[in-house]
């Protein structure tokens, strides 16, 4: 009986730990985010809505190879393969269809080139018979479009512009002037490429007739030199970069007639000095429309254009004492049957809907507010319905909107807290959501426009399992007052085992540049995971968005004209001065870190903020704004010339001799964006100076730093120095 008793004992005993155990939490370990990828999440990839309403079509690989399948958006279910790159013997990573959906264009073996460049080989299928005609004998084209009418593609190669028909396979060449470093057409340049978001640069008319392109001119923009290692003599890639104050590429627009052979130049007025960032077919065949902006960006011009003759007319024209940015203003939609335009703009101090007619005239303001539309998701033009993504609700949130085109009947579709991606089909019938916040991975979903759900896409149940027997800190959002009474947003990652009567020392994570956010609730992904290992090793991690982010309307954005640093700075340091009076922080112990505008934020913060940054890391970072382009450095600082205080009043390199902390310099010596320049002057001016600093250079990285084993040993890297100086 005693022995029953004590055998029921010992089994309670063991259940009891092994139920007490089986509770216990792992912590995140480095290997678990850059090695296992155990947080990495999934997502619906490919999606394109099909011209019918009816069906999308998506990207998906099995064992087998790519496929393109097409979705019946009631069912949910897969109804047919439309492309299938295992039968056709081709490894493709992505497809487009023409508009009638009678062919598509599917891209193999691309090889990127710079951050949205790249060249590959290019296969147009026949999706009534599934076969696929290869263009160019297999060699590497960029920019490969389908014409309107099916009959034809267009690409750039070597600088110059093409077209081939598909029926005999005749090429045509557009342009014959293309050279490297010289002159380029079709395409942009690298400055373009980087600050105007674009890469490729020609289009085709509504009717296939005319292909209307941008030709750049960079004869005499200086060159940048840029070793590459690896090699017993390392060789130089030389590129055209144009740095703040130097030449830009001269730039122009041209309109090619298929029919004619003829090519006639776009009037786009006298002054050369100018940036051509966008051309649009309006919807006629004959009338172009481009944007022209000047050297400082304080004004932007929408002209119209005779495709036929190349002459054009004023039709709006936005200025500001400041700048206008068009990336943060670049949705423009032409309305059928000259009913004229919808554009965004910040001209009444928050980027709002503006409605104009044909000739320009404003019609409405359509959403107002002291709130920002983030993304004009689509515009219904039959039942005269706007679709928008906007911060209403919070300038850390992202919420999906409905309003009319008389601005009247707004409603919330995606109200969950946290932030929403819309991919709306083409009938504008239903749409597909992405939604993340701060605690939740990724949920795509497809609803109808009413804002009903028809349909969970992929939620990523196993990943919201896995993270579940994690011991994950919260991320806590909190605002605090600076001294002048500006509120500032951020938030914080405690320790799972967080403890009040303990003091931290606490890493700063900081971006800060114009229009940018760090403090936002969505899902954050590696960099998170790397935050999440240090709160459990002990430390807390805290990001604040300075004066000059976005989401809070022009004023909180444009303080920072022609003084970039010293407001973002600033706030950094209240931040941190904040953080030093609660109760469970180490005041001795607070540093920063950021990359490339973060990079020079967090060094020039450890300089002139000696006193309340103990260590810093900069990865990539900028040391001096006059290294940087022109297209992004003049539109916050004006030109060198115009400005030379603004370029070095705040330079890393200009605040050496008040280094006092733990300083860590990383960079790629392959940063085609950020120069290892930057890093090779801050050096050594530091050396000079008699600063005793730590370095690591990457060969042949560029900006983002990876490839191979590159991003394990960076974040063990800088994992060390953090637990050491900090």
């Amino acid at each position: 009986m005693r022995q029953t008793r004590l055998a029921a004992m010992i089994f309670m005993l063991l259940f009891s730990m092994g139920e007490a155990f089986s509770q216990i939490k792992k912590h995140v370990t480095l290997e678990d985010v850059f090695k296992s990828d155990v947080f990495s999440q999934k997502a619906v990839y490919g999606i394109n809505w099909m011209r019918d309403g009816k069906y999308y079509s998506s990207l998906r690989r099995d064992v087998t190879g790519p496929k393109v399948v097409k979705v019946n958006v009631a069912s949910g279910e897969e109804e047919a393969v439309l492309i299938d790159g295992g039968a056709l013997g081709i490894n493709f990573s992505s497809y487009a269809f023409n508009p009638d959906e009678s062919k598509a264009l599917i891209a193999s073996d691309v090889e990127s080139i710079y951050r949205r460049s790249s060249k590959g080989v290019f296969h147009v299928v026949d999706l009534a018979d599934g076969k696929a005609q290869q263009l160019m004998d297999g060699e590497k084209i960029m920019y490969a479009t389908l014409s309107p009418d099916n009959d034809k593609v267009a690409f750039v190669k070597d600088n110059d512009l093409y077209y081939v028909n598909l029926a005999d396979n005749a090429v045509t060449r557009v342009t014959t002037d293309g050279e490297w470093n010289k002159i380029i057409n079709g395409a942009a340049d690298w400055v373009y490429e980087e600050e105007f978001s674009m890469s490729k640069a020609f289009e085709w008319s509504p009717d296939g007739n005319k292909i209307a392109f941008i030709r750049f001119d960079e004869t005499e923009v200086p060159e940048f030199n840029m070793q590459t290692w690896g090699k017993l003599y390392p060789e130089d890639y030389k590129f055209k970069y144009p740095k703040a104050g130097e030449k830009n590429a001269l730039v122009s627009i041209h309109v090619h007639d298929l029919g004619s052979s003829n090519t006639v130049k776009v009037n786009a007025g006298d002054e050369e000095d100018i940036y051509l960032p966008r051309i649009y077919w309006t919807g006629k065949t004959d009338n172009l429309a481009f944007l022209r902006m000047n050297r400082l960006q304080n004004q932007l011009d929408l002209f119209y254009t005779n495709a036929n003759t190349g002459e054009s007319k004023l039709v709006l024209q936005e200025k500001s004492d400041t700048y206008v940015d068009l990336n943060y203003n670049d949705d423009l939609r032409f309305l059928a049957e000259d009913k004229g335009f919808i554009r965004t703009s910040e001209q009444d101090g928050f980027k709002h809907i503006y409605h104009h007619d044909n000739n320009g005239k404003l019609i409405r303001q359509v959403t107002k507010g002291k709130w920002e539309v983030t993304n004009l998701v689509a515009v219904d033009e039959k039942a005269k319905k706007l679709y928008y993504i906007s911060t209403e609700q919070s300038p850390m949130e992202r919420n999906f909107y409905m309003v009319g085109m008389d601005g009247k009947n707004k409603k919330l579709l995606g109200a969950e807290k946290g932030t929403y991606r819309i991919n709306m089909s083409k009938d504008k019938k239903y749409y597909i959501a992405d939604f993340t916040n701060s605690a939740t991975p990724l949920k795509v979903t497809l609803h109808e426009t009413s804002g009903k759900e028809v349909k969970v896409l992929e939620d990523n149940q196993k990943l919201r399992e896995n993270i579940g027997t994690y011991a994950l800190g919260t991320k806590e959002f909190f605002e605090f007052e600076t001294a002048d009474g500006t509120m500032l947003n951020g938030y914080m990652l405690k320790p799972d085992n967080f403890d009040e009567s303990k003091e931290y020392p606490v890493l700063m994570y900081v971006y800060g540049g114009p229009g940018s956010q760090t403090v936002t609730n969505s899902w954050g992904g590696s960099r998170d995971f790397w935050h999440q290992h240090l709160a459990q090793e002990g430390f807390l991690v805290v990001s604040i968005d300075n004066r000059g982010t976005g989401a809070r309307g022009r004023d909180f954005k444009h303080v920072t004209y022609a003084n970039l640093g010293k407001y973002e700075v600033e706030d950094q340091m209240e931040g941190a001065k904040y953080l030093a009076k609660l109760p469970y922080v180490d005041a001795a112990r607070i540093g920063i870190w950021g990359w490339s505008y973060g990079g020079y934020m967090s060094s020039l913060g450890l300089m002139v903020g000696n006193d309340v940054f103990k260590t810093a890391i900069a990865v990539a970072p900028v040391t001096t704004w006059r290294y940087y382009d022109t297209i992004y450095t003049e539109r916050y600082l004006k030109t060198p010339q115009l400005n030379a205080a603004g370029y070095d009043e705040n330079s890393p390199i200009t605040h050496v001799n008040k280094l006092k902390g733990n300083l860590m310099l990383i960079h790629g010596t392959g940063d085609d964006n950020v120069h290892f320049q930057n890093a090779v002057d801050l050096a050594d001016a530091l050396i000079k100076a008699d600063k005793q600093f730590e370095t690591m250079f990457y060969p042949n990285r560029n900006h983002g730093i990876y490839g191979g084993n590159t991003t394990w040993h960076l974040y063990s890297l800088m994992t060390d120095f953090i637990k050491r100086k900090l």
